[in-house]
């Protein structure tokens, strides 16, 4: 094997592996263990962060901010790169927003020019629209490292039923809908999961008290069906096939749908009782897309506020 490409191989080998010894590369390379220090020598020199550890059960390890090695793109995959990374930019919060802003650059400013110019026409012609919100959620990359993590953590949460206050929980994902940053987490004021939206999140701490992380299982739960319904109502209502369309469109109605062959579908599902100014409001705007047939309690929201509108362009 020629050096260049088993100092290539060698450099993912050493990402992927982390912690190694000199002989099980050696063995799996097929070369002496000399040649196999000289490569790790040149491989250090070229930036790759190794350090070793004497002992019995010493050896190599990579340090946790490795640089990972080359990759060599096709130019259409550079391109579809460059532009997943440019979707995000609509967003006015991302938990990783320093480090996507730097990938975007290195992509584009080591490209080739003709590539570089072909990527400044389409930017003209192709966009991933995401409504821009107002509000920031600085919040996400601790939210998403307690994810991973399975810490606790500390929130000053302002919800429009209970105004602000503050909450103990347990995150079990965060997602991006329609512009807005969720985090699903589990609440131990409420004992159960509930959906937080990362905007209202004023403040966010890891818990300082050390307790215990819940055993949440293979938990990926991202949309607001994880919240487990407060005070329980049941919501029926009948829909066309351009109401089934309208709603296929809202990630957290979505799983909510019954969709039958001819395209139209129905809603049968228990929703929080808190939750019923929204869904008069959503039900509004789909106007005769829908037929709701219960709660009562939903009608007559969805009545008192269409006589407020009359009233108001009455």
């Amino acid at each position: 094997m020629p050096k260049s490409r088993r100092l290539m191989e060698l450099m993912m080998t050493v990402n992927r592996k982390r912690r190694f010894k000199v002989k099980e590369l050696a063995d799996e390379f097929g070369v002496s263990a000399r040649t196999i220090l000289r490569d790790l020598q040149e491989l250090s020199e070229l930036g790759v962060p190794l350090y070793s550890e004497v002992g019995p059960n010493g050896g190599y390890q990579v340090v946790k901010e490795r640089v990972l090695p080359p990759i060599a793109f096709t130019e259409e995959e550079a391109v579809a790169m460059f532009f997943a990374v440019h979707a995000l930019r609509h967003y006015s919060s991302l938990p990783f927003e320093a480090e996507s802003v730097s990938a975007l650059r290195k992509f584009y400013l080591h490209m080739p020019g003709d590539v570089r110019d072909r990527i400044d026409r389409m930017k003209d012609r192709v966009d991933f629209v995401t409504p821009t919100r107002r509000g920031d959620a600085p919040g996400l990359a601790l939210l998403l490292d307690a994810a991973v993590h399975r810490k606790l953590v500390v929130i000053a949460y302002e919800s429009k039923e209970e105004g602000a206050g503050t909450r103990l929980i347990q995150p079990a994902c965060i997602y991006a809908n329609n512009g807005f940053w969720y985090c699903t987490a589990y609440c131990f004021l409420r004992e159960g999961f509930r959906v937080f939206r990362c905007d209202r999140i004023r403040e966010a701490k890891i818990d300082p008290s050390g307790a215990e992380p819940r055993e949440l299982g293979d938990v990926r739960l991202s949309r607001r069906e994880a919240a487990e319904p407060r005070e329980p109502v049941r919501l029926r209502a009948e829909l066309t096939r351009a109401g089934v369309q309208r709603c296929e469109s809202e990630l957290w109605l979505a799983p909510m749908l019954e969709v039958r062959e001819d395209g139209g579908g129905a809603i049968d599902r228990d929703v929080s009782r808190g939750d019923i100014p929204f869904f008069a409001d959503f039900f509004i705007g789909l106007g005769n897309e829908a037929s709701l047939e219960e709660p009562a309690e939903l009608k007559e929201t969805i009545r008192r506020k269409l006589i407020e509108m009359l009233a108001r362009y009455g």
